[in-house]
């Protein structure tokens, strides 16, 4: 049987040392040797999101979106807004965590695909000084873009705003400096650049942020960041039982992003994205985007005479695994390939060939 090759933002191909690390034999998360596994995890996370002493990583057992219900569903306190920059379907989930838990907010909207205008952003954010929290995804898998952290980092530091960060697919894909482009509080997961499984979450935070918690703000019996905090900082451990023989995984997926180097894991992902986007170029192939592309997410149209959804079953019988195009993109015959994991140079170009090949078995009519 061949091994599908998953050219998708997540679950993403993972190394073998990782995949082993499943096998790890059976432990308790009461015991010591689980909190120094999550002891261990937690400073390669700080590492990883540009964290300095000032910051506190726990981990969350599910996808991204728990490590952001988590956050979202504690960080407010009575009469506390959020101001939300949105401009694709994973602002839009942070827009339904917010709306469901009833959140007072205020938002910057923008089509999806367009790059948000800073100047707009700054007078969102000086026309609405109750809103204590600024919130943005750092990478929009939905059209690959990346958006202005950094810019709004700054804005932030201005208006003296706290910055939460969506970073699940920019983790280990871009450079991330909490510190530096002063974000207060960032998530991310395991299962997409880093190159782990899915289900092993986890959040970034300011230490001083999460000691003025209080368990009445949080609104999650599970997803509690103040139980979360506690049981880590008193601890070592978790509030309930966490996927723990995934946090094996996760951890050595950390330890290979270090022995490869965070620097050289995103110039390979920079090499991959830009072999895939040549090469849809020569094939005549239109791109979503052409500025602000992440390094790891290509969203590009098929020709009209090419059905997305056949070209996919067509390319999955082949042994590689896309995604169709969310929203709006899917009925304009957009497809998303991604080089995040264990994808290297010649798998992209192993990929076109195959990519080219497939396009030609389809007749133009």
């Amino acid at each position: 049987m061949s091994i599908p090759k998953l050219f998708s933002p997540g679950p993403v191909m993972v190394r073998s040392n990782v995949r082993n690390a499943l096998l790890h034999y059976d432990i308790c998360h009461r015991s010591s040797e689980f909190e120094e596994l999550f002891t261990d995890t937690q400073k390669k996370i700080n590492f990883l999101m540009g964290a300095d002493q000032n910051y506190f990583s726990m981990v969350i057992s599910g996808s991204g979106t728990s490590a952001n219900e988590t956050v979202l569903s504690s960080l407010f306190q009575e009469k506390d807004q959020v101001l939300l920059i949105r401009n694709g379907v994973f602002g839009e989930r942070l827009l339904e965590i917010i709306d469901k838990y009833q959140i007072p907010k205020a938002e910057v909207a923008f089509p999806w695909g367009t790059y948000p205008d800073l100047a707009v952003i700054e007078e969102a954010i000086s026309t609405h000084p109750e809103a204590r929290v600024v919130a943005m995804v750092y990478h929009e898998t939905s059209t690959g873009m990346i958006n202005p952290v950094p810019e709004v980092g700054k804005l932030c530091r201005k208006y003296g705003r706290l910055f939460f960060v969506d970073a699940v697919s920019a983790a280990g894909g871009e450079t991330i400096d909490m510190a530096e482009n002063h974000i207060a509080v960032a998530t991310s997961v395991g299962g997409k650049c880093l190159g782990a499984f899915p289900g092993s979450a986890y959040i970034c935070a300011r230490k001083t942020i999460l000691e003025t918690l209080t368990p009445d703000q949080c609104k999650n019996v599970y997803l509690n960041l103040y139980k979360h905090y506690k049981a880590a900082r008193d601890s070592c451990q978790t509030p309930n039982t966490p996927n723990v023989n995934l946090i094996w995984p996760l951890n050595q997926a950390l330890t290979n992003l270090l022995e490869e180097g965070l620097e050289n894991r995103i110039a390979r992902y920079q090499r991959c994205s830009a072999i895939i986007r040549d090469g849809f170029r020569q094939m005549g192939l239109r791109m979503l985007l052409e500025d602000h592309q992440s390094n790891t997410v290509t969203s590009v149209f098929l020709p009209d005479h090419v059905p997305a959804p056949e070209f996919l079953r067509k390319m999955e019988m082949r042994d590689y695994i896309f995604y169709l195009g969310k929203g709006p993109y899917a009925s304009q015959n957009m497809i998303q390939v991604a080089n995040m994991g264990e994808i290297y140079e010649q798998d992209c170009y192993n990929m076109l060939d195959v990519f080219s090949a497939c396009l030609k078995t389809f007749s133009a009519g």
